[in-house]
Protein backbone atom coordinates (compact mmCIF):
# COMPACT_ATOMS: atom_id res chain seq x y z
CA UNK A 1 0.00 0.00 0.00
CA UNK A 2 3.07 2.26 0.79
CA UNK A 3 5.03 3.78 -2.14
CA UNK A 4 7.37 6.69 -2.63
CA UNK A 5 6.18 8.70 -5.43
CA UNK A 6 7.49 12.23 -4.52
CA UNK A 7 11.19 12.35 -4.90
CA UNK A 8 12.77 15.61 -4.64
CA UNK A 9 14.63 15.21 -7.96
CA UNK A 10 10.93 14.02 -9.44
CA UNK A 11 8.76 16.47 -7.92
CA UNK A 12 8.41 19.04 -10.36
CA UNK A 13 7.33 16.52 -13.14
CA UNK A 14 5.37 14.47 -10.90
CA UNK A 15 3.13 17.37 -9.93
CA UNK A 16 3.07 19.50 -12.78
CA UNK A 17 1.36 15.44 -14.55
CA UNK A 18 -1.11 15.43 -11.97
CA UNK A 19 -2.13 19.05 -12.47
CA UNK A 20 -2.82 18.27 -16.12
CA UNK A 21 -4.65 14.54 -15.19
CA UNK A 22 -6.85 16.81 -13.03
CA UNK A 23 -7.29 19.71 -14.77
CA UNK A 24 -10.78 19.28 -16.31
CA UNK A 25 -12.35 18.77 -13.41
CA UNK A 26 -11.05 21.53 -11.84
CA UNK A 27 -13.60 24.60 -10.68
CA UNK A 28 -11.14 27.75 -10.55
CA UNK A 29 -14.65 29.86 -10.49
CA UNK A 30 -12.54 33.07 -10.77
CA UNK A 31 -10.51 33.17 -7.97
CA UNK A 32 -7.13 34.45 -7.77
CA UNK A 33 -4.71 33.89 -4.87
CA UNK A 34 -4.29 37.08 -2.83
CA UNK A 35 -1.49 36.55 -0.61
CA UNK A 36 -3.05 39.61 1.77
CA UNK A 37 -5.77 37.56 2.65
CA UNK A 38 -4.45 34.33 3.06
CA UNK A 39 -3.34 31.88 5.85
CA UNK A 40 -0.42 29.04 5.23
CA UNK A 41 -2.12 25.74 7.14
CA UNK A 42 0.46 23.25 7.79
CA UNK A 43 -1.24 19.90 8.53
CA UNK A 44 -0.23 17.58 11.14
CA UNK A 45 3.90 17.24 10.13
CA UNK A 46 4.90 15.41 12.92
CA UNK A 47 7.92 12.92 13.22
CA UNK A 48 5.12 10.61 13.37
CA UNK A 49 4.87 10.78 10.46
CA UNK A 50 8.02 11.41 9.09
CA UNK A 51 10.38 9.11 10.91
CA UNK A 52 10.83 5.80 9.10
CA UNK A 53 10.55 4.18 12.20
CA UNK A 54 7.36 4.81 12.91
CA UNK A 55 4.69 2.47 11.74
CA UNK A 56 3.08 5.35 10.16
CA UNK A 57 5.33 6.61 8.44
CA UNK A 58 4.66 8.05 4.62
CA UNK A 59 7.10 7.73 2.03
CA UNK A 60 6.68 10.48 0.49
CA UNK A 61 6.73 12.79 3.46
CA UNK A 62 10.32 14.02 3.49
CA UNK A 63 10.04 15.19 -0.35
CA UNK A 64 7.11 17.68 1.05
CA UNK A 65 9.93 19.49 3.69
CA UNK A 66 12.18 22.12 1.49
CA UNK A 67 8.42 23.68 -0.26
CA UNK A 68 6.85 23.82 2.78
CA UNK A 69 9.57 25.26 4.70
CA UNK A 70 10.30 28.03 1.36
CA UNK A 71 6.39 28.81 2.11
CA UNK A 72 7.06 29.06 6.08
CA UNK A 73 9.62 32.07 4.98
CA UNK A 74 7.68 33.73 2.34
CA UNK A 75 4.80 34.34 4.80
CA UNK A 76 6.58 34.81 7.73
CA UNK A 77 8.69 37.27 5.42
CA UNK A 78 5.33 39.22 4.92
CA UNK A 79 4.14 38.81 8.79
CA UNK A 80 1.25 36.83 7.24
CA UNK A 81 -0.63 34.04 9.26
CA UNK A 82 0.87 31.09 9.41
CA UNK A 83 -0.84 27.88 11.27
CA UNK A 84 0.64 24.55 12.37
CA UNK A 85 -1.71 21.61 13.52
CA UNK A 86 -0.24 19.11 15.95
CA UNK A 87 -2.44 15.85 16.05
CA UNK A 88 -2.87 14.44 19.13
CA UNK A 89 -5.59 12.21 21.03
CA UNK A 90 -6.04 10.58 24.54
CA UNK A 91 -9.20 7.98 25.29
CA UNK A 92 -11.57 10.38 25.85
CA UNK A 93 -11.28 12.54 22.91
CA UNK A 94 -10.53 9.99 19.87
CA UNK A 95 -13.95 9.22 19.46
CA UNK A 96 -14.00 6.94 15.98
CA UNK A 97 -10.18 7.33 15.39
CA UNK A 98 -9.79 5.25 18.25
CA UNK A 99 -11.77 2.74 16.61
CA UNK A 100 -10.28 2.78 12.94
CA UNK A 101 -7.30 2.98 13.99
CA UNK A 102 -6.16 1.97 17.14
CA UNK A 103 -3.07 3.02 17.57
CA UNK A 104 -3.33 6.66 19.19
CA UNK A 105 -0.46 9.61 19.12
CA UNK A 106 -0.52 10.39 22.53
CA UNK A 107 0.55 13.28 24.79
CA UNK A 108 3.89 11.45 25.72
CA UNK A 109 4.72 9.98 22.64
CA UNK A 110 7.99 11.72 21.13
CA UNK A 111 6.94 11.47 17.93
CA UNK A 112 4.05 13.82 18.34
CA UNK A 113 6.19 16.83 17.72
CA UNK A 114 6.74 18.89 14.67
CA UNK A 115 9.29 18.26 12.75
CA UNK A 116 12.16 20.09 13.46
CA UNK A 117 12.78 21.13 9.89
CA UNK A 118 10.81 23.80 10.24
CA UNK A 119 10.77 26.70 12.64
CA UNK A 120 7.37 26.72 14.21
CA UNK A 121 8.29 30.34 16.18
CA UNK A 122 6.45 32.17 13.11
CA UNK A 123 3.46 30.50 13.12
CA UNK A 124 0.51 29.17 15.55
CA UNK A 125 0.22 25.90 17.14
CA UNK A 126 -3.26 23.89 17.64
CA UNK A 127 -3.80 20.79 18.98
CA UNK A 128 -6.70 18.91 16.99
CA UNK A 129 -7.76 15.36 17.92
CA UNK A 130 -9.52 14.52 14.24
CA UNK A 131 -9.22 14.56 11.44
CA UNK A 132 -11.07 17.78 10.63
CA UNK A 133 -8.98 20.85 11.91
CA UNK A 134 -11.91 23.06 12.36
CA UNK A 135 -13.05 20.68 14.76
CA UNK A 136 -13.01 21.96 18.97
CA UNK A 137 -9.87 23.76 17.91
CA UNK A 138 -9.30 27.62 17.88
CA UNK A 139 -9.04 27.87 14.15
CA UNK A 140 -11.69 29.78 12.77
CA UNK A 141 -11.72 32.58 15.16
CA UNK A 142 -8.59 32.72 14.22
CA UNK A 143 -8.91 33.19 10.94
CA UNK A 144 -11.74 35.18 11.40
CA UNK A 145 -9.92 37.69 13.70
CA UNK A 146 -6.97 38.20 10.84
CA UNK A 147 -10.28 38.83 8.10
CA UNK A 148 -8.29 35.61 6.35
CA UNK A 149 -10.75 34.68 3.42
CA UNK A 150 -8.55 32.16 1.74
CA UNK A 151 -6.49 29.23 3.00
CA UNK A 152 -3.40 27.17 1.49
CA UNK A 153 -3.20 24.05 2.90
CA UNK A 154 0.27 22.02 3.14
CA UNK A 155 0.73 19.07 5.57
CA UNK A 156 -0.23 15.09 5.81
CA UNK A 157 -2.22 13.04 5.13
CA UNK A 158 -3.82 14.31 2.14
CA UNK A 159 -6.94 11.99 1.74
CA UNK A 160 -7.44 12.33 5.60
CA UNK A 161 -6.97 15.45 7.54
CA UNK A 162 -5.65 17.74 4.54
CA UNK A 163 -8.93 17.02 2.40
CA UNK A 164 -11.27 16.76 5.73
CA UNK A 165 -9.64 20.26 6.64
CA UNK A 166 -9.82 21.83 2.79
CA UNK A 167 -13.77 20.23 3.03
CA UNK A 168 -14.47 21.95 6.20
CA UNK A 169 -12.97 25.17 5.29
CA UNK A 170 -15.02 25.16 2.01
CA UNK A 171 -17.99 24.97 4.12
CA UNK A 172 -17.15 28.04 5.81
CA UNK A 173 -16.95 30.05 3.25
CA UNK A 174 -13.03 29.78 2.66
CA UNK A 175 -11.17 30.04 -0.27
CA UNK A 176 -9.25 27.03 -0.42
CA UNK A 177 -5.88 26.54 -2.34
CA UNK A 178 -4.39 23.12 -1.77
CA UNK A 179 -1.12 22.23 -2.47
CA UNK A 180 -0.65 19.22 -5.42
CA UNK A 181 3.22 19.21 -3.81
CA UNK A 182 2.95 20.17 -0.21
CA UNK A 183 1.00 17.14 0.75
CA UNK A 184 1.24 13.69 1.01
CA UNK A 185 -0.36 10.52 1.78
CA UNK A 186 0.48 6.52 1.70
CA UNK A 187 0.41 6.28 -2.24
CA UNK A 188 -0.42 7.92 -5.36
CA UNK A 189 -3.62 6.61 -5.91
CA UNK A 190 -5.14 7.96 -2.58
CA UNK A 191 -3.11 11.23 -3.50
CA UNK A 192 -4.83 11.62 -6.73
CA UNK A 193 -8.13 10.89 -5.83
CA UNK A 194 -8.00 13.45 -3.46
CA UNK A 195 -7.03 16.12 -6.05
CA UNK A 196 -9.90 15.06 -8.34
CA UNK A 197 -12.55 15.14 -5.49
CA UNK A 198 -11.52 17.86 -3.91
CA UNK A 199 -10.75 20.34 -7.34
CA UNK A 200 -14.33 19.58 -8.49
CA UNK A 201 -16.36 20.48 -5.31
CA UNK A 202 -14.04 22.65 -3.03
CA UNK A 203 -10.74 23.67 -3.51
CA UNK A 204 -8.13 25.00 -5.86
CA UNK A 205 -5.28 22.63 -6.69
CA UNK A 206 -2.04 24.63 -6.82
CA UNK A 207 1.96 23.61 -7.12
CA UNK A 208 4.19 25.39 -4.57
CA UNK A 209 6.28 26.93 -7.25
CA UNK A 210 3.06 28.67 -8.29
CA UNK A 211 1.95 30.46 -4.78
CA UNK A 212 5.93 31.10 -4.28
CA UNK A 213 5.92 32.82 -7.30
CA UNK A 214 2.81 34.87 -6.39
CA UNK A 215 4.56 35.62 -2.77
CA UNK A 216 7.82 36.81 -4.19
CA UNK A 217 6.24 39.11 -6.99
CA UNK A 218 7.21 37.26 -9.55
CA UNK A 219 4.00 36.58 -11.34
Amino acid sequence: MKETYFLPETMHQKSLKMLQEIQQYTHRQNITFAPEHSALLILDMQKYFLHESSHAYIPSAPALIPGIRDLIKAYATKDMPIIFTQHMNSPQNAKMMGTWWKDLIREKNPLREITDEFDTTSGIIIKKSQYDAFYETPLEDILQKKKITQMVIGGVMTNLCCETTARSAFVRGFEVFFTIDGTATYNERLHLATLLNLSYGFAIPVRVSELLAILRGEK
